[in-house]
């Protein structure tokens, strides 16, 4: 692995997550550009004032599950504040991690009966937990809705009463908005039932952050939306489905991640309640979605004019496409030792001979910040023989 430029080491945060931060072994702050960190909120004083405040209030933890006694008063808040937040008729469960909520959905609402049918490009946590479950398993080509169509009609041939699609909102490795529209379009002509995994497109994509389902105008036709708290709302952990009250309510009762899992943290609950604020609130939301947007598009831009290959599209992931795992591995340590830190990913993450460097931007960068970015990427990227 190590030959190949395959193993992965991890490297030592010595600060507190934020846009510039120290590693540890350097005697200098870096600035951080592979963060989920998309709003800048991780560090943002009321998210820490939020979540010591209640961890004061309401202790460390439950040392329970929510059935059990693990359910305070701060968790159903929190759960209505989320359901608020993607608008009326949903309710919302909340999980340790999108990871256990994607784990727990499949198994608990489909029988060995029905159907999955799921985009070839899905997260890890979203094929874990189709194998957890006993339903048929489609496969549809990425993005590719006709592809969908065909697979959701083979779906039905076979006889399956429910059929489940399930798709990304945004695909991480590749920066690239699922589309939603053209799904949603195919799921209503089966009559099946749609579930997407927002996890890096809450509180940021779209005009409010309500992620794809309103970037694409579609928001009330999607029937369930798993995602996360510990990306752009905070940064720390816990994940949830929102969606349709009556599947809600189900998996109360069966989803095992939710039933055998420890609640989550008061200072957790705290820490996301307040980011759900900020990113309600139009006068805190509008200023960090605008530099979010400006620092991707400068980068971009001025990337695509030095002669890099991107992938991607209005998205603040931006891959910076290498194609051997050794230049990747080889190019984010040169950055590091410019003061840029990024991480090359390969196989078995991404494709093979699709080595990247992903790089995230996150509203917490200044215009400075970016085009520091940008001129050690030039200039390694030279020294490599990339450009």
């Amino acid at each position: 692995m190590r030959t190949a430029g395959t193993f992965k080491t991890e490297r030592v945060i010595a600060t507190p997550q934020r846009a510039a931060i120290q590693v540890q072994g350097s005697s200098s702050n870096v600035l951080n550009f592979c963060a989920n960190n998309y709003l800048g909120l991780a560090d943002h004083p009321q998210v820490v004032e939020r979540a010591s405040e209640y961890l004061h209030k309401w202790g460390n933890g439950l040392s329970s599950v929510r059935f059990i006694c693990g359910t305070q008063s701060i968790h159903k808040d929190l759960e209505d504040q989320i359901s608020q937040f993607y608008g009326s008729g949903r309710d919302t469960i909340l999980y340790a991690s999108c990871f256990d909520a994607n784990a727990g959905v499949f198994e608990s609402l489909l029988t060995e009966n029905d159907a999955i049918i799921s985009d070839a490009l899905n997260h890890a946590s979203i094929i874990d937990g189709v194998r957890l479950c006993k339903a048929k398993r489609f496969r549809y080509a990425n993005g590719d809705a006709q592809d969908l169509d065909r697979q959701l009609q083979k779906a039905s041939e076979a006889g399956c009463p429910v059929k489940m699609v399930v798709t990304d909102g945004v695909f991480s490795m590749d920066g690239v908005v699922a589309p939603l529209r053209d799904i949603c379009d195919v799921v209503e002509k089966h009559g099946a039932v749609l579930l997407v995994d927002d996890a890096h497109a809450t509180g940021f994509v779209g005009e409010t952050g309500r992620g794809t389902g309103e970037y694409w105008g579609v928001l009330d036709r999607v029937h369930l939306v798993n995602s996360t708290l510990g990306k752009a709302l905070g940064g720390a952990s816990g994940g949830y489905t929102v969606g349709n009250p009556l599947l809600v309510s189900l998996l109360r009762n069966t989803s095992r991640p939710y039933l055998f899992s420890n609640t989550l943290a008061p200072s957790v609950v705290g820490a996301a309640a307040a980011a759900l604020d900020l990113v309600s609130n139009a006068e805190t939301r509008t200023p960090l979605l605008q530099q979010l947007w400006a620092n991707a598009e400068l980068f971009r831009t001025r990337m695509t004019d030095a002669g890099f290959t991107l992938a991607g599209k209005d998205h603040a992931i931006i891959p910076v496409m290498l194609g051997d795992a050794r230049v990747a591995s080889q190019m984010a340590d040169a950055l590091l030792r410019r003061g840029i830190y990024v991480i090359g990913f390969s196989f078995p993450v991404v494709p093979r001979d699709r080595a990247r460097i992903r790089v995230q931007l996150s509203a917490a960068h200044t215009t400075e910040h970016v085009n520091r970015a940008v001129d050690a990427f030039i200039e390694v990227g030279r020294e490599l023989n990339v450009i």
